[in-house]
């Protein structure tokens, strides 16, 4: 059987790989684990920072850098594109919405 590191987690036995492209996956899947949860984590973030907005002024300066982190997670993978498309969508109406609420 080939090393495979990392694959080992405390007292949790993982079945190893044994053919080096196997390896090689579980090598590649971490690394896009690793990036996706970032993404997806900056894309919690600025979806958070919209919504938490105060005032209307500054949810709508807000909104376009949301947008921009949402379309770059859709376009990397990291989510769905329907899921950035809907997301956009509530943060825009939730920002509408406060509009309205400050007018």
């Amino acid at each position: 059987m080939l090393y495979c590191p990392g694959l080992s987690c405390g007292k949790r036995r993982f079945k190893l790989p044994h053919h080096r492209s196997a390896i090689k996956r579980v090598r590649q899947d971490k690394k896009k684990r690793a990036r996706n949860r970032a993404v997806k984590s900056a894309v919690k973030r600025v979806a958070k920072s919209v919504r938490a907005a105060s005032t209307s002024e500054e949810a709508s300066k807000l909104l376009p850098g949301a947008a921009s982190t949402i379309d770059r997670a859709a376009k990397k993978h990291a989510i769905h594109w329907r899921t950035a498309s809907r997301l956009k969508s509530r943060l825009a109406k939730r920002a509408a919405k406060q509009v309205k609420a400050t007018a």
